[in-house]
């Protein structure tokens, strides 16, 4: 009786191990997804920006002629 008390205990303790491994696999994940999200956004508002200069640049370029 008590060599099946530990099996079973033994595989609950393996179930939760996965379990947990599984939740900070999931976790980690969504925080690469977040960081790449958050550097597309800065990237797409820097590019932005510089056309902004650019632009105005060549707008002060052109009036001039």
């Amino acid at each position: 009786m008590e060599m099946m008390m530990e099996n079973e205990d033994l595989e609950r303790i393996h179930t939760l191990e996965t379990a947990q491994a599984t939740q900070t696999a999931t976790v980690a994940g969504m925080q690469t997804a977040q960081a790449v999200a958050h550097s597309g956004t800065w990237a797409v508002m820097g590019a932005g920006g510089v056309s902004l200069v650019v632009g105005i640049f060549l707008g002060m370029a052109i009036a001039k002629h």
